[in-house]
């Protein structure tokens, strides 16, 4: 009996469907150590980062607060691997980014992502244009960030057409 081998792979341009919802599990857990890695990895000083007794002492939140761009980069991260693994040619942009409420160490953050839009490239035959509207949200429901991204994705090979592989 010959065996079936799966390759995980995100999805190709024609199965993105407008309007679904995609609930990416697990979520992840922010450490401190995450937090003032990326921060000084990525040359940010800020001291709401990396400065405990600073952070501690000014309010509204009286604590360090996690970096808002490894909050926008793990929300992105964290739809890879059911999205746009193999299939991605790349990023085209990000628009309309926001960061409504904070997260802190020890928060996780949940992903979700609408296919907003989606348009076959006039200039590159194979691909395809697809906008994801990505929501990161914390353990408790808050929203913490959404982003809106624009990507270059592979159309279903013609050799794979019928999905058999």
């Amino acid at each position: 009996m010959e065996s079936k081998v799966i390759v995980q792979r995100g999805l190709w341009f024609e199965e993105m469907e407008l309007g679904v919802t995609y609930l990416h599990r697990p979520g992840r857990t922010i450490t401190e150590a995450d937090n003032v890695l990326f921060t000084t990895l990525t040359m940010n000083t800020q001291a709401l980062h990396l400065d405990a007794a600073f952070s501690d002492a000014l309010p509204p939140f009286n604590q360090r607060l996690v970096n808002s761009m490894f909050t926008l980069s793990t929300l992105v991260g964290l739809s890879v691997a059911q999205l746009t693994q193999g299939t991605i040619v790349g990023n085209l942009g990000f628009s309309d980014i926001a960061f409504p409420k904070p997260l802190f160490h020890g928060d996780t953050l949940y992903a979700e992502t609408v296919i907003a839009d989606k348009r076959e490239s006039k200039s590159r035959p194979g691909e395809g244009i697809v906008t994801f509207a990505h929501t990161g949200r914390n353990q408790h429901g808050d929203i913490v960030a959404t982003a809106t991204r624009q990507t270059l994705v592979r159309r279903t090979p013609e050799d794979d057409a019928d999905g058999v592989g």
